[in-house]
C-alpha cells in the first residue's frame, strides 16, 4: 500500500492530458492514497480541477526553477513531502533527476541514462509502438503489479468562470439560439511539419462558410501570426460568421468553446487532446509525426494520415512538406462531412 504517490510529468499539453487515465486507475486501486502530480505550470489549468488527484506541484520550468538553485529547493521541496512511490512518466533529465532524488521510498518509470541509476525500475516509452496511454498503462502494470486499468478516456474538468466566458464569446460570435453548426480550426502545431497549410486551410475555412456553417479559429498565442495570414488568403476573410479565438483565451475557456463546436478539424497538437477531453468529434490530419502514439483517444475521430512513402519521419522540419501537401482540401472536407452527419 502506498499512503503518497507522486506522478512526473513535465511535458507539453497533449502529453500532460494523455496521463489523466493513469491518474484515473492510480485512483481506483489506491483509493486511500494521497496522490500528488507534478506538471508543467504554464499548462497546469488542464489538470487544475482533475477529481483524480489530491494536490498539483506546478514547476516554471523556463523561468523560476530554471535556475539550477531553485530547482535544487523544488528537489528539497519534494523529498519534506516523502512520497511513498514517484512515478515518472517523462524522460528527460529534468524530470528523471527529479524523480531520482526525490526520497521515495519506490521510483519508477521512465528515465534517461544516469540518474536510472536511482530507479527501482525504468522501462522505455513505447509510444512508438502502441498508443501513449496503453505506454503508460504498461509502467503501471510490469512495476506496480496493477491488473484492474480503469480508463476512461482523457479527462478533464473545467470550472464556471471559464464556461461562462465561453458562452459569452460565442453569443457575441455566432448569437445565442444555437442553431448554426460552427466548425473549428486549429492550423498550429508544434513542428512545422505537422501543419497542413494554410493555403488548404483557408480554402477549407471559404468552403464551410459557402455552404453554410460558422467557422472559428483557434490556437494559442504562438499561432496567431500563421492564422493571420490564413485569413488573408481566405475569399470571405470578413465573412459574419467567422470568428477568431485565437491566442485570446485561456486553456480552461479554450475548452469550454470546443465544445461548443459541431466538429474541429486540426493538426496532430496539443489542443487536439483537448477536444478528445470535451467529447468533440475530430478530423486530425498527420503529417511527420505517428499515428500510432498520439492519435485522438477516442472513438469519435477521423485519422487522416499521408500515404507518402516518408510517413512518419518523426522530423521538424522539411524543405517539402509533400506529406502534408498530399491530403487534399476535399478529402478533409469530406471527413468532416461524415463525422457531422454521424453526430
Amino acid at each position: 500500500m502506498y499512503n503518497k504517490i507522486l506522478v512526473i510529468n513535465l511535458m507539453h499539453i497533449g502529453d500532460l492530458l494523455l496521463v489523466t487515465p493513469v491518474l484515473r486507475t492510480l485512483r481506483s486501486n489506491f483509493p486511500s492514497s494521497h496522490i500528488a502530480l507534478l506538471a508543467d505550470a504554464k499548462i497546469a489549468d488542464l489538470v487544475k480541477y482533475n477529481k483524480n488527484i489530491d494536490q498539483l506541484i506546478a514547476i516554471d520550468k523556463k523561468g523560476y526553477h530554471d535556475k539550477l538553485w531553485n530547482y535544487l529547493k523544488l528537489i528539497g521541496e519534494i523529498r519534506r513531502e516523502k512520497f511513498d512511490l514517484v512515478i515518472n512518466l517523462h524522460r528527460n533529465e529534468r524530470a528523471s533527476f527529479l524523480a531520482g532524488l526525490s526520497g521515495a521510498g519506490k521510483i519508477v518509470g521512465y528515465s534517461t541514462f544516469g540518474p536510472h541509476v536511482l530507479f527501482d525500475k525504468v522501462l522505455e516509452n513505447r509510444k512508438r509502438v502502441k498508443h501513449q496511454v496503453e505506454a503508460h498503462f504498461d509502467v503501471l502494470r510490469e512495476t506496480l503489479g496493477i491488473t484492474v486499468i480503469d480508463d476512461r478516456g482523457i479527462e478533464m474538468w473545467l470550472d464556471e468562470p471559464a464556461e461562462d466566458e465561453a458562452a459569452r464569446l460565442w453569443s457575441a460570435a455566432f448569437g445565442t439560439d444555437g442553431a448554426l453548426p460552427v466548425i473549428g480550426l486549429n492550423s498550429g502545431a508544434s513542428w512545422p511539419t505537422k501543419r497542413w497549410p494554410k493555403e488548404y486551410f483557408a480554402d477549407l475555412a471559404d468552403r464551410l462558410l459557402e455552404a453554410g456553417y460558422g467557422v472559428a479559429y483557434f490556437g494559442g498565442p504562438m499561432d496567431v501570426e500563421l492564422v493571420r495570414e490564413t485569413v488573408a488568403l481566405m475569399k470571405n476573410s470578413t465573412h459574419a460568421r467567422l470568428a477568431i479565438f485565437t491566442g485570446k483565451v485561456n486553456l480552461l475557456v479554450l475548452a469550454a468553446l470546443f465544445k461548443k463546436c459541431a466538429a474541429l478539424i486540426t493538426n496532430d497538437s496539443g489542443p487536439m487532446h483537448i477536444a478528445v477531453a470535451m467529447d468533440v468529434p475530430l478530423v486530425s490530419i498527420f503529417g511527420a509525426s505517428p499515428v500510432i502514439g498520439f492519435s485522438p483517444y477516442n472513438d469519435k475521430s477521423v485519422v487522416i494520415k499521408s500515404d507518402a512513402d516518408c510517413h512518419p519521419c518523426y522530423q521538424h522540419h522539411c524543405g517539402t512538406l509533400h506529406c502534408m501537401k498530399g491530403i487534399s482540401v476535399d478529402k478533409v472536407l469530406e471527413a468532416t462531412m461524415e463525422i457531422i452527419a454521424k453526430k
